[in-house]
Parts: structure tokens; C-alpha cells; sequence
């Protein structure tokens, strides 16, 4: 597309284009426009005409053309419009989702539509062969075409986003929402592979972020914003991973998030934390990892503990549960006797991998058998009280686990413990990561565990035991599984026992007298004998005492109690004052050191970007002088050696060397050795045509002889490959012979065959073309109908067009005549007003002209008569002059050529009489006055306005 003035002309050009259906060209024209740098200082066009290229990009599925333009836009708003990026970059997403969610509606089933294993992949050579083999597609295969390639282009677009927002601090909001967004994308249509890509993308930017410190514009993961977002990020990740039951990239996120904490030295917020262990249950317990995962419920109860205060006694007393039944499902030895030495150091490694995970501190050089154990957690949660909130079933199931010897009956009474486990899981209350505890799923760790202490305890009373006893008193499991599981502890040392299934008795090995198991055997058989000797043979005196004080000692007892009771609700109230104290001066403690600690940061930030760009300067500066210096010292010594190999020095002053003299002496040297060169070159070439023409000429006789001698072999060859050639035609007719003879007996059944064969076939092509045939029918008079109703639409348009163009036509008609007529009235109005104002004028003319004669009449008159005045004789005046004389009516218009006409007989007016000064006025009388004539000349023009506004 031709380069216009403005970017609005371009834009205008590319819509004009997409109306006459030239999507391709319209969205190459503007693909040129923003890859050029022509147009970069109008940003609101630019950002209009980038709506526009998005949209075309999304309709035309266009991902790579969308990623350069985004690229560009970037490079030109990074700096000036961030947010009109921003804007961009949400409406491509916006569309690429509505466009996928559309295709997925027409789909009727989102299994079938999305049956891809992987999102990039091309299409399958079976796909291929199908899609020519079969004439009429099915509707999932239409389904497939219609639905996945969107769901392809909405993947290729957070790729692409993602790859664009990479590491960039201005816009580090925008890049989380986008990752999220891919997750549940990820997670609403079960793409695993694509969450697995997803992953990898996201940590190779975490990678690259550490990895090029210097780059500009670099998130700080310092602040606590960008912090924030990379966390929640990791964290929507390994939600996703566990609910996508991905357990091994789920395991991948807890190391990263761990990986991102120690990189910034800082512990997330608890409500983050609890969301991390409670995850790490769910993945070690799927990976077997039962002392992880009671390592992780430990940790769990420990941070809701510490920082729920919504959390209820029941909802403690689940999660203690949960955290005393994780622990004793761990098995009560240690898998790693009799192991290897890498072995171990691969599994000590393990150990303080998942140590450093649960936040548990190790020394990599200790055995962490001393730390991370099955007897150390026990004994730490029996320190910390967790033991003290467990209901009363787990508390028993604990003692008869750990505490108490009963080889015969252990079994069956842990039976009915374990069947209530399943009834005492429920919801949690409060707001936790963990919604439902299921207490249920540690009842198989704990029957083995029964069945393991049954076998411990009754190693140490019997020596033999028959195998029907035994599984009588293990009801969980068959003997079997019994088998299975003393084998187990055998193998790792726990238990010594022997199988004889020919006798049918199982047998424990003796131990020797220093054995730790036997060494308090007898002591304790006599403890316990005489326990049961009493309970069964009390004394009376024992008896009577204790029937005398046991009144006063329950007395003691519920005072003691009370008092304890009193004691520890005043204990309980003042630990929570304190806490509440000591958080509020945590709280405002934090607060002013994060206060004190941004102004010190922006200080120093301020200083280092200060002395960053002095140092910068100067460095730039520097380089420039060091370069300018060595290219100057380099041509002086490419010079002096040039000359030196030719005896000569360079003409040039040392103490006035300089860059440039000394380029235009190294221009020269360069010249005369490149004319030096040239003319050896021409010379050896010269030198090579002779010796390349002289061998020629000696090894022509010699190719002459090897030709003629290779025509002669070939000869030879082809004769005894002919020889080969006819007999071994010879042998094959004979035996195609043999064979033909051998199989004419099946001529007759082969055109049977044949016969029924094409029949079948010429059926099917009849029966095809036939369905083909009416299905093309079927298709033409669509077609037809379709034809038939867009053409009259477009008749009913042009119909509706030529309509409103005659409308628009006469009503102009009839405003200009409007107009005209109105142009007209004005005219004619404007012509009576001139005429009625010549009129005026004249007729004034006119009585000024009488005034004139008949003052100069007076005056003559009174110049003739004389001085002294002569008696009036009255005389009888007409009724017209003296209704003349009495003045003009009122209301009534009188011109003045009326009020002064002459007397009777056309006389003169009588002179004017005298006042009462003595004096007498020529003047004519004021009846003519001024304001008369133009309040009457104004009242005419005001009628003649209106009759010809009324006109």
C-alpha cells in the first residue's frame, strides 16, 4: 500500500479494502504501516489502526503477523503508552476468546471437539489419508476442523502475549493476568500438555530474569508488588497442577515458589503459606511419601494455629487429628538399612531437599534421621500438646499404638477405632486451604501399622504360633497380605520371623539376652503379674483406707480443679492481651520501618541513578578517547612497519601525528599494496594458463588409449551379460510355463470371482453416485434459494436506496423553492419600503419648499407695512379655516400643506398677532411637528410590515 500523508488515510484504505473482502491485502498494508517508523508520533491513530490489525489478525487467524505487530507497538509504547498496550493487548485476547468460545458452542460435545493430545502438532498422515479417502466427512471430524483450530490460535496467543510481556516491569500486572488466564484455560479444558509448556515458559522467564541482571526496565523482585504477583502466579499454578492431577509438575511449582522465597530472602503472607503445605499434603501423600506428608500437616497446623483467628475447636480438633494419624501412618522403621552407600547419600540429599521445602533448617553434614523421623515427630507433637485436641477415639488408637502391650488383643481393638475413623472427617468451618478432612484415607496405613505391632509384640512373647491363630487375630487383612507385610519388616530388620506353611506355624527367632527388647523382659512380666494379683487379690486394709479418705480427697479434688480452671482462663486472658499488645507494636514497629525503608531505597535509588549515569558518561567518554588513541597508535605502527620492510619512514613529524594524517598515509600504503597485489595475480594467472595447457597437450594421447581400451571391456561385459540374459529368460518362461499349466485350473473360478466382484462394485458406485447425485441436487437448490434471496435483497436495497434518494431530492426541491420564495417576498417587501420612503421624502421636500415661500412672503409683507400697529377689524372666518386654524384632530394624520393653506378667495395668510412682549412671531405655528411625521410615517411602515408579513 502506497504511503499517505496522515495514518488516518491508511487506516480509511485498509477498511475500504476489508469491505470489498480484501482481508490478506488489508492486513499486509497495515503490517507495513506499523512496522515503519514513518508514523510513530501519532499515537491515538496509531492505536486505532492497532485495533483494527488485531482484529484482522484474529479473523484471519494470523498469529505470527499478530506478534510482530505487538512487538512493534511495544517498541513504540513502552516508553510514551504503556496503557494503550495494555488496551491492545486485552482486546487480541478478548477476541481470541470469543472467537474459541464460539466455535466451542457450535460443538455438541467438548470431548469430541477437543481429542488433540497436543495443541502444536500438525496434522496426523492418518488424518491426511482419511480426509482424501472418505468422500462425506462426519460430524466430529467437522467438529474437529471447526473447534480446535481456534483453540489452537487462543494457545498460540498467550504464548504470544506471554513471550511479549516477558520481564518487564511497566507491565507485570498484565503478564499475571495473562498467565492466569492461561491456567484456566489450561484447566477448564483439561490441556495438560499445554499446562506442562506453560510451565516451562513461565520458569525459563524467571530464569532469564536472574539471569540478565542488567536488562533494562527489569522487574525488581525486591518490592513487594512484584513480589506479590510472581508469587500468586506460582501459587495459581500449583493449584492448577494439583486439580489437573499433574503430580509431578505440581511438585515442580512447590520448588520453584521455594526456589522464588529464597531468592528473596522473604516469607509470603501466612494465607499463602497455608494454601503451599496444604498442597505439599496432597502431593506427598500421592507420592507415598507418608513422612513428608506428616511433616507437612505438622507445619500446616502450626501456621492455622498461629494466624486463624476464625478457626473453630472442631476445626482444630480435625486438623490435630489429621496431624497425629499423618504421623503414626509413617511406618515404624527405617527404609534405608542395609542400602548402599550412594544409596544413602542420594536419599540423605532427598532428605534436605524436602527439609528445605517444609522449611526445616538441616545440617547437610548430620544424619537426618535425628531430625526428620517418625520418633521425633511423635515426641514433638506430644511437647506441643497436639495430642491434648484430638477427640477421644484418636487418642486411644494412639496409646494402643505406641504405649500399650496387648500381642493377643491389639488387633481387635483398634478394629472398631479405625471403623470410626470414616465418621469423624468432615468441612472445615473456617476459611482454609484445606476445605474437607478425610480421616478415612489413613485407615490402611493404619491396619498395617496394627498388623506390625501385633507381630512386634507377639515376637517378643512366643517363639511359635500357629498361622490359623494368627490370622484370627489379625481381622483386617488375610494372611497374605500378613505374609506381605512381615516380609517387610523382616527385610528391613523390625521383626525376625519364619514362615512354615508345610507345619503351618510361623515362628520368631530368638534374640540374644543383650538385645535391647529381651533386656527388661522379665521385669516387666513381674510388674505386670503383680498388677494383676492385686486387681484380682485386694487387701482390706487397702481397702478401708481408701473407702475413709476418698470423701475428702473428691472434695480436694473439684476445689483443685476449680482453681485450676479459674487459674487458666486468667492465664488464657492475659496471653491474649499480651499478643494483642505485641502485634499492635509489631504492627506499627512495621509499619515505620517500611516507611523508613522506602525513603531510604528512593534516596538510594535516586543517588545510584545519579551516579550511574555520571560514571556512564564518563565510561562512554573514556572508551571514545582509549579508541581514538589505539586506532591512531595502531596505524603508526602498521605504517612504520609497512616502511620499514621497504627501508623508508613515513613522512611525518612525530610531534605532530595526528588520525588523520595518518589515515590518508595508511589509504595510500593500501592503494600501492592492493596495485601490487593485483599485478602479481595477473602475473601467476598468466604463469598457471601456460602449465594448465601443457598438460593438456601430455595426457591427451594417454585419455585416447584408456578410452579405446575401456570401449573394448565394455564390450566384453555386455556380451556376458546378454549370455546371462537369455538363459535366465529361458529358465523363467519354463517355469512360467509350469506355472501357467498349474493355475488354468482356476481360470473358470477366478472370472466367477471377478464377475461377482464387479457386480458388487458396480452396485455400490450406482448406489454412491446415486446419494452423490441427490446430495449435489440438494446442494444446488440451496444454492438457488440462496441466490434467489440475496438477489432480492439486493433488489429491495437498491429499491429502498432510489426511494430515499427521490426523498432527499424533493425535499431539497422544495426548500429551495422555500427559499426562493422567501427570497422573492423579502424583495418586493424591501421595494414598497423604498417606494413609501421616496414618497415621504418628496412630500417633505415639497412642504419645505412652500415653508421657504411662504416665509419669504411674510417677510416681504412686513417690510412693506408699517411700524406701528393697525387696529384689528374682526372678521368672520369660514368653518374650514377656523377648524383649520383650531389645529389638527387629534389621532388623525394632517400633512402640512393642509394646515397652511390660504384664506378665501386665495388671500394671505392673516400676519401674526403680537405677545405680550410686543413682539410678533414669523415663524410658522408649531402644528407641523417633526415627530408627527415619523410616528406617522412609522405607523404606516410598521402596517405595511405586517400586510406583508400576513402575505
Amino acid at each position: 500500500m502506497a504511503t499517505f500523508a496522515k495514518p488516518e488515510n491508511a487506516l480509511k484504505r485498509a477498511e475500504e479494502l476489508i469491505n470489498v473482502g480484501q482481508k490478506q491485502a488489508a492486513l499486509q498494508a497495515l503490517h507495513d504501516l506499523i512496522t515503519s517508523k514513518r508514523y510513530r508520533a501519532w499515537q491515538k491513530t496509531l492505536e486505532r489502526i492497532m485495533f483494527k490489525y488485531v482484529e484482522l489478525c484474529v479473523d484471519m487467524r494470523r498469529g505470527r503477523f499478530a506478534k510482530d505487530g505487538l512487538i512493534q507497538y511495544r517498541i513504540i509504547c513502552q516508553q510514551v503508552n504503556v496503557s494503550s498496550l495494555e488496551e491492545v493487548i486485552k482486546y487480541f485476547m478478548q477476541l481470541s476468546t470469543e472467537r474459541a468460545e464460539q466455535a466451542q458452542s457450535h460443538a455438541q460435545a467438548l470431548e469430541i471437539a477437543l481429542d488433540v493430545d497436543d495443541l502444536e502438532a500438525d496434522k496426523r498422515p492418518e488424518d491426511l489419508m482419511l480426509s482424501y479417502v472418505s468422500g462425506e466427512k462426519g460430524k466430529d471430524r467437522s467438529d474437529r476442523e471447526l473447534v480446535t483450530p481456534w483453540f489452537k490460535f487462543l494457545w498460540e496467543t498467550y504464548r504470544t502475549v506471554l513471550e511479549i510481556l516477558r520481564n518487564n516491569s511497566k507491565m507485570e500486572n498484565l503478564y499475571a493476568m495473562t498467565a492466569h488466564r492461561a491456567f484456566q484455560f489450561c484447566k477448564q479444558y483439561k490441556r495438560t500438555t499445554e499446562f506442562r509448556r506453560l510451565c516451562e515458559i513461565i520458569r525459563n522467564h524467571l530464569a532469564n530474569l536472574n539471569k540478565y541482571r542488567d536488562q533494562r526496565d527489569r522487574p525488581d523482585l525486591s518490592a513487594p508488588e512484584s513480589l506479590q504477583l510472581y508469587l500468586d502466579t506460582r501459587f495459581e499454578q500449583l493449584k492448577v497442577a494439583t486439580e489437573l492431577e499433574l503430580w509431578q509438575e505440581a511438585f515442580r511449582s512447590v520448588e520453584d515458589i521455594h526456589g522464588l522465597m529464597c531468592m528473596v530472602k522473604k516469607t509470603p503472607k501466612p494465607s499463602l503459606m497455608a494454601v503451599y503445605y496444604a498442597k505439599l499434603t496432597e502431593i506427598f501423600w500421592v507420592s507415598e511419601s507418608h513422612l513428608y506428608h506428616a511433616y507437612a500437616w505438622y507445619k500446616l497446623y502450626v501456621l492455622q494455629k498461629s494466624y486463624n483467628k476464625n478457626l473453630t475447636q472442631k476445626d482444630l480438633q480435625l486438623m490435630a487429628s489429621s496431624v497425629l494419624l499423618a504421623a503414626l501412618s509413617v511406618a515404624p522403621y527405617d527404609h534405608k538399612h542395609g542400602a548402599a552407600h550412594f544409596e544413602l547419600e542420594n536419599e540423605k540429599e532427598r532428605n534436605f531437599r524436602m527439609a528445605s521445602l517444609l522449611s526445616f533448617s538441616l545440617d547437610p553434614k548430620r544424619d537426618s534421621r535425628e531430625v526428620l523421623s517418625r520418633s521425633a515427630l511423635l515426641s514433638e507433637l506430644a511437647s506441643k500438646g497436639v495430642i491434648t485436641y484430638v477427640p477421644q477415639e484418636v487418642k486411644e488408637l494412639y496409646h494402643l499404638l505406641e504405649n500399650e502391650f496387648f500381642p493377643l488383643d491389639l488387633a481387635s481393638k483398634v478394629e472398631p477405632l479405625l471403623s470410626k475413623l470414616s465418621k469423624l472427617g468432615d468441612k472445615l468451618s473456617s476459611a482454609s486451604p484445606v476445605p474437607e478432612v478425610q480421616l478415612s484415607q489413613y485407615v490402611p496405613s493404619l491396619e498395617r501399622l496394627a498388623t506390625l505391632r501385633v507381630l512386634q509384640q507377639v515376637s517378643q512373647v512366643y517363639q511359635t504360633m500357629k498361622i490359623e491363630v494368627l490370622s484370627r487375630m489379625i481381622p483386617f487383612f488375610s494372611f497374605s497380605v500378613v505374609e506381605r507385610v512381615s516380609v517387610d519388616a523382616v527385610k528391613y530388620n523390625f521383626v525376625a520371623t519364619k514362615v512354615d506353611h508345610l507345619k503351618g506355624v510361623i515362628s520368631f527367632d530368638s534374640m540374644d539376652l543383650e538385645s535391647d527388647r529381651l533386656r527388661n523382659h522379665l521385669t516387666t512380666l513381674a510388674k505386670r503379674l503383680n498388677k494383676a494379683r492385686n486387681l484380682i487379690y485386694p487387701s482390706e486394709k487397702k481397702a478401708s483406707r481408701l473407702g475413709e479418705s476418698l470423701p475428702a480427697l473428691i472434695e480436694v479434688i473439684d476445689k483443685e480443679h476449680r482453681r485450676l480452671l479459674a487459674r487458666k482462663s486468667i492465664i488464657e486472658k492475659r496471653k491474649e492481651e499480651q499478643e494483642r499488645h505485641m502485634l499492635e507494636m509489631e504492627r506499627e514497629e512495621e509499619s515505620k520501618r517500611l516507611k523508613l525503608q522506602k525513603i531510604t531505597e528512593e534516596a538510594e535509588q535516586k543517588r545510584l541513578a545519579s551516579e550511574y549515569s555520571r560514571r556512564e558518561e564518563q565510561r562512554i567518554r573514556r572508551e571514545i578517547e582509549e579508541r581514538e588513541l589505539e586506532e591512531a597508535q595502531a596505524l603508526l605502527q602498521e605504517a612504520e612497519k609497512r616502511k620499514g620492510k621497504k627501508g623508508k619512514k613515513p613522512v611525518i613529524e612525530g610531534d605532530k601525528v595526528t588520525k588523520q594524517a595518518l589515515l590518508e598515509l595508511a589509504l595510500n600504503e593500501q592503494l600501492k599494496e592492493r596495485h601490487e597485489m593485483e599485478r602479481k595475480l595477473q602475473k601467476l594467472a598468466k604463469t598457471m594458463d601456460y602449465l594448465e595447457r601443457a598438460k593438456r597437450e601430455e595426457e591427451s594421447p594417454l585419455i585416447e588409449e584408456a578410452y579405446k581400451q575401456r570401449l573394448k571391456d565394455d564390450e566384453i561385459f555386455f556380451e556376458r551379460q546378454q549370455r546371462q540374459a537369455i538363459e535366465q529368460s529361458r529358465q523363467q518362461h519354463a517355469g512360467d510355463l509350469q506355472e501357467k499349466s498349474r493355475l488354468s485350473r482356476m481360470a473358470e473360478n477366478k472370472e466367477i470371482f471377478e464377475q461377482e466382484l464387479i457386480a458388487r462394485r458396480r452396485d455400490e458406485f450406482e448406489q454412491l453416485k446415486r446419494e452423490r447425485d441427490e446430495r449435489i441436487a440438494m446442494i444446488l437448490a440451496e444454492r438457488r434459494q440462496e441466490r434467489l434471496r440475496q438477489r432480492k435483497i439486493i433488489f429491495y436495497r437498491r429499491e429502498e436506496a432510489a426511494r430515499l434518494t427521490r426523498l432527499k431530492e424533493e425535499e431539497e426541491a422544495r426548500k429551495r423553492e422555500e427559499a426562493e420564495r422567501k427570497r422573492r417576498e423579502e424583495a418586493e417587501r424591501r421595494a414598497k419600503l423604498d417606494e413609501i420612503a421616496e414618497k415621504q421624502r418628496q412630500r417633505e421636500r415639497e412642504l419645505e419648499e412652500k415653508e421657504r415661500l411662504q416665509k419669504e412672503a411674510s417677510l416681504a409683507r412686513t417690510t412693506d407695512e408699517p411700524r406701528h400697529p393697525r387696529p384689528q377689524v374682526p372678521v368672520a372666518k369660514p368653518v374650514e379655516t377656523a377648524a383649520a386654524a383650531a389645529g389638527p384632530t387629534p389621532g388623525k394624520y394632517v400633512p402640512k400643506f393642509r394646515l397652511q393653506q390660504p384664506t378665501d378667495g386665495g388671500g394671505a395668510a392673516p400676519p401674526p398677532e403680537p405677545d405680550r412682549w410686543g413682539r410678533t412671531d414669523d415663524r410658522p405655528p408649531r402644528t407641523d411637528d417633526r415627530r408627527s411625521s415619523f410616528s406617522s410615517y412609522g405607523s404606516r411602515s410598521s402596517s405595511s410590515w405586517s400586510s406583508s408579513k400576513r402575505y
